[in-house]
């Protein structure tokens, strides 16, 4: 008989005791201060409305804080293509044939130097408006997070606020040739942009500015998903423009990267003109999209100037992992293709899922990575949990969320609304209905805007049902982050062989030399028995005595203590959809 493996440690590198348990809160900053509830389809900023900087007041930060938050990443900041007239301000119309919304994907960067006009009460003020929201950021104790989308920008990309002496993107390119390592684009010449012909931005009920399905782009630009087309699908990115970062793919993507490429040289101005406005981190758009050479050689000069400053990447592939952490230089990266893959299945409700994935990932990430990998279960791409095309209640993130925030000493995010339950309703316009919060359409977030209560940010217009939820949420992510064990603990598995309990149920030790916790979860619809025992072994594991009894206290939720003897079953009723967080203490 094979003698069975013990719990692997996940935590073993010399980073254990760093201390990587960031709490970051993403704000789709255009949704989060609007006030207006018309939410009418397809709606204009004037009908729908549209949150500003300005509303992210010191009241809603402090507020953010005591959720547990360390860090704010303001989603949509920097300037995209879009279809509000601005152009009194000095600002070009977007054609709409190459937009995608009335308000635009915050992906479709047409100004690396600039935030999105919508944002700002004063538009002329813009950006004064903006670097007093990092300011007012930091003076509430929170760290500012945006976005940096290197792979692609709009098809009419134009800075109107670059630093004087900067070129913009794709000024000096040869445009008759398809590659050339100093280009910024990529070209299809002697073939102009043909805009899918399906494509109807605003449906058939409304007409945007210049629709007329003739955008002109002679010769056309590969588009940002890779397609070297010119004719691009209604499915493709194709209102962006794929950047060149010295890689014909072409030519067996074939690399040129001596010389430096100009994306190159460009793309670090961009990073060190935000990090001197006071950006603590960097979300980076689809970062596996773009050469990890790039990285390597950029985010040690920025992070040169800026020892402090953190890079997260979106990034799909494990393959890869290691790569853009070790060569990269990331300090985390997205666990979507992992951990929230995972817990999703468990939350479904549907009976595929299986909490095996929980230790698989645990597992493969054992050995460097864990503390690197940012775990979620909402964020501006997802579902929201409490929608039908998910979960179909706020209150099956009990469970994956405990998990998600206390498997591994990385940092843990939550999307605004999710706190409350938010569940994404209604058509939004171009998003359409599917579960998620619109990034695309101007928008009032209804559960957010009961907890936002006119600009109180005190909960007044929320059920009681919510209000227990985000009690939940901030219960969870402060001892997330102020718990030794959690913050930079070890691990110990006691439920990851099969058998060892009911399915849907998992258990696991945190542990350091001052402190162990034991989080416990079920991730069932109804009632699980599970036999908690306590082995002597994973007692010396986790440097615990093994003499007498202890005294489990949920950390977590109000109940009562519980009693154990070391390697005695103990018989624990769990409820539907539960998570416990207990401290181990000596009797």
């Amino acid at each position: 008989m094979e003698t069975p493996t013990p719990p692997v440690d996940p935590n073993t590198t010399q980073e254990e005791v760093q201390d990587h348990k960031l709490v970051i809160y993403q704000i789709m900053t255009r949704l989060f201060g609007n006030k207006k509830t018309l939410n009418k389809n397809y709606g204009t900023v004037q009908e729908n409305g549209v949150g500003k900087f300005n509303d992210i007041t010191e009241v809603a930060l402090q507020e953010i804080k005591k959720l547990g938050a360390t860090h704010v990443w303001y989603t949509g900041v920097l300037e995209h293509a879009l279809m509000t007239d601005y152009t009194k301000h000095g600002i070009p119309l977007d054609d709409a044939d190459v937009v995608k919304g009335r308000a635009g994907s915050p992906y479709a960067i047409k100004d690396y130097y600039d935030v999105n006009p919508d944002l700002a009460v004063n538009v002329e003020k813009r950006r004064q408006e903006f670097e007093a929201l990092v300011e007012r950021t930091h003076r509430n104790g929170l760290k500012v997070i945006i976005d940096f989308v290197p792979n692609h920008v709009a098809r009419k990309y134009s800075s109107d606020a670059k630093p004087a002496g900067v070129e913009d993107f794709g000024a000096k390119d040869d445009t008759t040739v398809p590659f050339k390592p100093g280009n910024n684009f990529y070209y299809l010449p002697g073939q102009p942009l043909q805009v899918p012909a399906a494509y109807n931005p605003l449906s058939a009920a409304f007409k945007g500015p210049q629709e007329d399905s003739k955008f002109q782009e002679n010769p056309a630009k590969a588009s940002g998903n890779d397609v070297f087309s010119a004719s691009p699908s209604v499915d493709d990115w194709f209102e962006t423009v794929k950047l060149n970062y010295g890689v014909d793919y072409q030519s067996n993507r074939s690399k040129h990267f001596s010389p430096t490429p100009d994306t190159w040289l460009k793309m670090r101005d961009i990073l060190l003109f935000w990090a001197g406005k006071g950006v603590d981190g960097f979300r980076c758009d689809m970062a596996e999209m773009v050469p990890v050479e790039f990285w390597a050689w950029v985010i040690p000069q920025v992070k040169a100037l800026h020892p402090d400053l953190k890079f997260i990447a979106e990034i799909y592939n494990p393959a890869e992992y290691r790569n853009y952490l070790k060569t990269g230089g990331f300090d985390y990266l997205y666990d979507k293709v992992g951990l929230y893959d995972g817990v999703r299945r468990l939350m479904e409700n549907r009976g595929q899922g299986n909490t095996a994935d929980i230790t698989k990932v645990w597992r493969e990430e054992s050995r460097g990575i864990s503390n690197h990998m940012l775990r979620f279960l909402e964020n501006h791409d997802e579902q929201r949990i409490a929608s039908e095309q998910f979960a179909g209640t706020p209150w099956a993130a009990v469970p994956a969320m405990t998990v998600s925030a206390t498997l591994g000493s990385g940092p843990v995010m939550v999307y605004f609304g999710q706190e409350v339950g938010e569940p994404g309703k209604g058509h939004e316009g171009f998003q359409g209905e599917d579960g998620r919060t619109t990034i695309f359409d101007y928008w009032g977030v209804p559960a957010h805007q009961a907890w936002m209560n006119g600009g109180k940010f005190d909960g007044g217009k929320l059920t009681q049902d919510q209000q227990r939820l985000r009690e939940f949420y901030t219960k969870l992510l402060n001892l997330s982050s102020s718990r030794e064990a959690i913050r930079k603990g070890k691990f110990y598995a006691l439920t990851a062989e099969s058998g060892t309990a009911p399915a849907g149920v998992y258990a696991y030790l945190r542990h350091t030399e001052k402190e162990q916790v034991l989080v416990l979860v079920n991730f069932n619809r109804e009632a699980a028995n599970y036999g908690l025992s306590l082995p002597a072994s994973a007692l010396a594991a986790v440097g615990a005595d093994a003499k007498g009894s202890f005294i489990l206290q949920d950390l977590l939720f109000d109940t009562p203590p519980l009693f154990l003897q070391p390697s005695v079953k103990t018989s624990i009723t769990l409820a539907p959809m539960s998570a416990h967080v207990f401290l181990l203490q000596k009797k």
